[in-house]
């Protein structure tokens, strides 16, 4: 049995709205994402670089 929460009318004015204002790419996200990205790839090659000298400091 399916449940109709809306009426055909204003589905398809809904569907209107949503096709008149179409949202572009969010630049600001997408340059927050890529930092991020940057940040914790910097950090976990700090990380590793720390660990390989702390065991070569140990080996030797």
């Amino acid at each position: 049995m399916a449940v109709h929460v809306m009426t055909p009318d204003a589905e398809t004015a809904a569907e209107a709205d949503a096709a008149a204002s179409p949202r572009g790419p969010d630049l600001f996200g997408v340059a927050c994402l890529a930092t991020i990205a940057i940040v914790m790839t910097a950090r976990i090659g700090g990380l590793i670089w720390l660990a390989v000298t702390l065991l070569n400091r140990l080996a030797s």
